[in-house]
């Protein structure tokens, strides 16, 4: 059987990799992208089945990435989870006018992930 690909964006080592190993835990393949603006380009090639970004520290516009992303023919069927700092709004809100499925704060990311990933890959 083949594992699905999820692409995780982020820069902030801890709960980056930690979000890695519980998705290999739960039997994806994971590749790590450490520059947003390489996403597209890695999306289009390696055609994961979801991507998670963290949004909570980027010296890049990750939300222009997902912009990019849900905009292009050939992406834009990826489910996103954009994943921001808990006292937020504003980052929460541009997350979401990019077109990212789920919007979660940090915190909860990790407890919550399967009901997560379930909820982001609904087909509708």
């Amino acid at each position: 059987m083949t594992q699905p690909l999820a692409l995780v964006v982020y820069e902030r080592l801890l709960p980056g990799t930690q979000l890695v190993n519980r998705l290999q835990d739960m039997k994806y393949r994971v590749r790590a992208v450490m520059e947003a603006g390489s996403l597209l380009e890695c999306a289009r090639q390696d055609k994961p089945m979801i991507v998670l970004a963290d949004l909570t520290s980027s010296r890049e516009d990750v939300c222009a990435v997902i912009a990019g992303l849900k905009q292009d023919p050939a992406t834009r069927h990826i489910p996103v989870i954009a994943i921001t700092p808990e006292e937020s709004p504003e980052v929460q809100a541009a997350a979401r006018r990019a077109g990212a499925t789920l919007v979660v704060n940090d915190s909860a990311i990790l407890g919550h992930l399967a009901a997560l990933l379930e909820q982001a890959l609904q087909v509708e």
